[in-house]
């Protein structure tokens, strides 16, 4: 009978073999604190045996809410060694999504981060249906003024309780053995771009397979450090924070806030990224407004070097060796500038870079290429544990995601959606047994994704099947494709394409206030909010130009007619964005009609009354003509 590996198995493998190897580091007041495996192992069997003590046990599950922090992996953790399913809600969730989320996975247990998740699941608590028996806090920064049974700290649950090396090691064996490779390790949950999003149970086989098949391609080692930033409710966040940090035993590193995380990743330096596109967007976005605000040497130095970094990038795609000129101008520019850039970005000892979980547009591509960093684009969904495709170090190119890694089989439908076989594709949505069988169809999962193999046999991947547009005149189009091309601009925060249906493109657009802002102050042009910035002549001008370079890119039926600048920013509050800040097309479709009519009119503008809901909560009304601008 051979060994039964799961999470647990790996939890108690470290204990054993590296007890004095650090296993995660957390900043806090600005000191990285260690945590060793054999402290880290003691903190998660304390918690799962106070789960115990409540009741918890098989079928009974916990959700876990809240900012990265090794207190999250640990109650993560501690409910997998007792057959419960842990389920991540995403931090900025408001009340009713998290309600939902707490209905929908049967949580009994809420692990909450600090006094706003507390709030939260304190309201919950408080309905009639609630099965809510505990709520866990791991910051107690202003909690001491709360005193309700349901509510305990997370050290105090686990500080009283004396428990001896043996206790651990007999604990976790007895646990290795009663946990099974086919019983669900976590609940994760999908991006809900078109409804309330479902729940993905994930089985421990599910999840070691996908990690090792994915550093087969990826290598993965125990010295490596982790930097973990992103939310874990994500499979992404999941797969490396998690299941690959436990397989492979590198340390993972939580920064002290969201506001420090760039700091602190240049203080540790990590070895490999894993990031969506959004955030390989707002790092070019920061370099391009650090430029921006640099002398008129530094800007020179800037624009002159580049370039060299893109001819040098473009030999790489090509597979085509660079001349010995290419190659010195590169060092050169590598050693003035590149190199320092990649520095400040936190990437000084990066080996591997991966994004994953949408297309990255070719420009945000090359640009990273152009910097020296390893860039590689990964193809999978939450269904099938995260990842199916990722390029290979030596055959990367930006328009394709690369070939399936060890163990996935891939193959285009004649509707051209991609469909996938591996030993990680899900066990199904819990308690949707409906929407499992639309998505698993003999053992084969349907991505709902449009795709080709290119002639290489790499899988390029179109968009969603569902938001495939097609023109009055039968002409198909990708609106991402259009979106990742403006979005490549410093001056676009989002983007979202219109015209199925209709006889040509339009684009909604949201500027990026703390870019355009700048630009507007250097141009000496005075404004006072986002929506009186956004209506300014100069600024539909300056974005104008920026939409008439990727009108320059695309097919004469594709390109880009008019568009608007929306007088405020796409919010996942208001159901326009998911939390993984993906765009709810239909849904801004429906919420901005009047809009969206008026770009198909003559009219140079469209007055609008609206509703907005500040961030204190209070609503404001808001009476506005938004300018129609028609392209030359």
């Amino acid at each position: 009978m051979g060994i039964n590996k799961t999470l647990p198995y790996y939890i108690l493998e470290n204990f054993k073999n590296n007890p004095s190897k650090i296993a995660v580091r957390e900043k806090d007041f600005g000191i990285w604190i260690e945590i060793k495996w054999k402290e880290y192992a003691a903190k998660i069997v304390k918690l799962a045996k106070y789960f115990e003590s409540l009741g918890l046990k098989k079928g009974m599950n916990i959700a876990i809410i809240g900012d990265n922090k090794p207190e999250w992996v640990i109650a993560e953790l501690s409910a997998q060694l007792i057959g419960s399913i842990p389920v991540g809600v995403y931090q900025d969730s408001v009340v009713e999504e998290v309600k939902y989320l707490l209905d929908a996975s049967d949580s009994v247990i809420v692990v909450a981060e600090d006094q706003e998740q507390v709030d939260k699941a304190l309201e919950i608590a408080e309905y009639e249906d609630s099965r809510i028996m505990k709520i866990i806090y791991y910051d107690d920064r202003g909690m001491y003024q709360y005193d309700d049974e349901i509510l305990i700290y997370f050290e105090d649950a686990i500080n009283d309780m004396e428990i001896s090396d043996e206790d651990i090691e007999k604990y976790l064996n007895d646990k290795v053995n009663s946990v099974s490779a086919d019983d669900v390790a976590v609940m994760c949950t999908t991006s809900g771009t078109t409804g309330k999003p479902k729940l993905a149970m994930l089985t421990h086989k599910n999840l070691l397979f996908m990690a090792e098949s994915l550093a087969e391609a990826d290598p993965k080692y125990s010295t490596d450090e982790f930097v973990s930033f992103l939310p874990l409710p994500w499979i992404g966040e999941q797969m490396m924070c998690v299941v690959s940090a436990l397989r492979f035993g590198f340390t993972v590193n939580f920064p002290e806030s969201t506001e420090t995380m760039q700091a602190d990743m240049k203080e540790i330096g990590p070895h490999f990224v894993f990031s969506p596109p959004r955030v390989w967007e707002n790092m070019a976005s920061s370099v391009h407004v650090k430029i921006m605000d640099a002398t008129k040497f530094k800007q020179f130095v800037y624009n002159k070097l580049l370039p060299i970094g893109y001819k040098f990038a473009e030999a790489k795609f090509n597979k085509v060796e660079p001349g010995f000129m290419l190659k010195l101008k590169y060092k050169f520019a590598y050693i003035v500038l590149f190199r320092k850039l990649k520095e400040r970005l936190g990437f000084s000892f990066l080996r591997s870079a991966m994004t994953g979980g949408a297309a990255l547009g070719p420009d945000t591509f090359k640009f990273f290429h152009a910097l020296g960093i390893n860039l590689k684009q990964i193809y999978g969904q939450t269904e099938i544990a995260g990842i199916s495709c990722i390029h290979r170090n030596d055959d990367i190119d930006f328009t394709s995601v690369g070939v399936p890694i060890k163990g996935t089989e891939i193959k285009i439908t004649e509707d051209g959606e991609i469909i996938s076989k591996s030993d990680a594709i899900f066990a199904g949505y819990y308690r949707n047994e409906e929407a499992t069988k639309e998505t698993i169809v003999d053992g084969w999962l349907y991505s709902g994704d449009a795709g080709y193999f290119d002639d290489s046999g790499k899988l390029v991947v179109i968009d969603r099947m569902k938001d495939l547009m097609y023109l009055n005149d039968n002409t198909r189009f990708s609106p991402q494709f259009i979106e990742n091309k403006i979005k490549f601009s410093p001056y676009i925060k989002e983007a979202v394409t219109i015209g199925d249906k209709r006889d040509y493109v339009t684009l909604i657009l949201n500027i990026d206030m703390e870019i355009v802002g700048k630009w507007a102050e250097n141009n000496r042009i005075g404004y006072t909010t986002y929506t009186d910035l956004s209506a300014k002549e100069e600024v539909y001008e300056l974005v104008a130009k920026e939409v008439e370079k990727v009108n320059a890119e695309l097919p004469g039926e594709m390109k880009v007619k008019k568009f608007v600048l929306l007088y405020k920013e796409l919010d996942a509050d208001e159901g326009e964005l998911t939390r993984t800040k993906k765009v709810r097309r239909g849904f801004i479709e429906e919420k901005y009609k009047e809009i969206v009519d008026a770009l198909y009119t003559d009219n140079t503008s469209v007055k609008i009354n609206a509703t907005i809901k500040l961030q204190d909560g209070r609503i404001r009304n808001l009476e506005t003509v938004m300018k129609l601008y028609h392209m030359r």
